[in-house]
């Protein structure tokens, strides 16, 4: 590793920052008014890898429905995952309502104040706690979210991959260094604002950045270089068909989804390994209790998870005969793709079923032969949808 700034230049850091955040600080998100544990608490989770303008409106509505932890605990979480849907990682959402129970539960639905007992709860790790605890307490924690992770890795022309440990513990002890006495509300937004705004990954500002003058990879002219990227890998690419079974009325089936794995708690269509028509109609028919009409081959859906992409492949039957009772043990409904109600989809499901209501419309009868047809409507071509899960 290359030698960090001096400690006068490290100095400085702290006050140039927080002069231009006096300037050019965002002041006004959602989650500054009111800084409350729980406020803050809500939008970190929700900021974890996901912008600040996408995220403004799913907060606005979250804390409209829930205000408070007690709130949340006590909502199912089917209404929670509804509110999160299209937001992506689900397994935020699902944490959240976990802690909230223990909050209530177990500290009488406010957040401790305590780190170690903060990050005991289902998805608060270090960085997250230290974020509740500077911003809404203005307590001393460093944070090393992934603008800080960026502005620190340049200003000490940090060396090596940051999710590698050693890596990691450097950029911990460079970030407690920095910590001010005072002010640590201010210095947290700060340089979360400055690794948002002009610290950025690809265009960095850097005639515009307050800690060029002592930072080392602006002096070695090697800014784009700082943070070392992640070792590339191949993603994989896994296939899977989702059976979109419609009855008479138009509503489509949909199957509550294990609360682990992936869209762990989500609705989403059935889903099978099978292919081919026939097979898929037997598999209608032994595993889910239906008799189905032909097979039509919706077009290909692309979903980019963090380490693999699914490629989606949506069949659509119309159930000839009814349920003959094999589902039992999983819970199901027939969903009105024209009147929607509040439920947690995956964003391709969503997006699957509004094309479907759009595009697909019921047919009157029903052809019974067994065969895969493509549909003449719509283009065969994969759609892609680079989202999270």
């Amino acid at each position: 590793m290359q030698p960090s700034a001096p400690s006068n230049a490290a100095e400085r850091l702290e006050s140039r920052l927080l002069a231009w955040f006096e300037q050019a600080g965002r002041k006004d998100l959602p989650w500054q008014i009111d800084p409350t544990p729980y406020r803050v608490w809500v939008s970190e989770i929700m900021l974890q890898q996901t912008q600040v303008s996408t995220v403004i409106p799913y907060y606005q509505r979250f804390m409209q429905r829930f205000p408070a932890a007690q709130n949340l605990a006590t909502a199912p979480l089917d209404a929670v995952l509804h509110l999160w849907t299209g937001l992506g990682y689900y397994a935020r959402a699902r944490n959240l309502h976990r802690a909230a129970h223990l909050i209530c539960a177990q500290h009488h639905g406010a957040l401790p104040h305590e780190i170690d007992q903060l990050m005991q709860l289902p998805g608060i790790g270090r960085s997250t706690a230290g974020a509740i605890l500077a911003l809404a307490h203005n307590a001393p924690h460093a944070i090393l979210d992934g603008n800080v992770r960026r502005v620190l890795a340049r200003f000490h022309a940090v060396e090596g991959w940051p999710g590698a440990a050693a890596v990691e513990k450097k950029l911990w002890a460079l970030a407690e260094s920095h910590l001010p006495a005072t002010r640590l509300r201010d210095y947290t937004q700060a340089l979360m604002d400055l690794g948002a705004t002009v610290c950025t990954r690809s265009r960095p500002a850097c005639t515009h950045c307050p800690l060029s003058p002592d930072c080392l990879a602006h002096a070695q002219q090697r800014v784009r270089d700082y943070p070392t990227p992640k070792p590339r890998t191949t993603q994989p690419v896994r296939t899977t068909t989702l059976v979109i079974l419609r009855n008479s009325a138009g509503a489509v089936l949909l199957m509550q989804r294990p609360p682990a794995g992936i869209w762990g708690g989500l609705w989403s269509p059935p889903e099978c390994t099978h292919r081919t028509a026939p097979t898929i109609q037997r598999w209608c028919q032994q595993a889910l209790g239906f008799e189905t009409g032909q097979c039509e081959r919706l077009p290909v859906l692309r979903h980019t998870f963090s380490h693999f992409h699914l490629d989606i492949l949506p069949v659509l039957l119309d159930v000839t005969q009814p349920h003959t009772a094999v589902m039992e043990a999983t819970p199901v409904i027939w969903y009105n793709i024209n009147q929607p109600d509040a439920r947690g989809l995956a964003a391709p499901v969503k997006r699957l079923l509004l094309e479907l209501a759009q595009h697909y419309p019921a047919r009157n009868t029903h052809d019974t032969n067994g065969q895969l047809r493509k549909t003449g409507t719509r283009s065969r071509r994969p759609q892609t949808a680079t989202v999270s899960g």
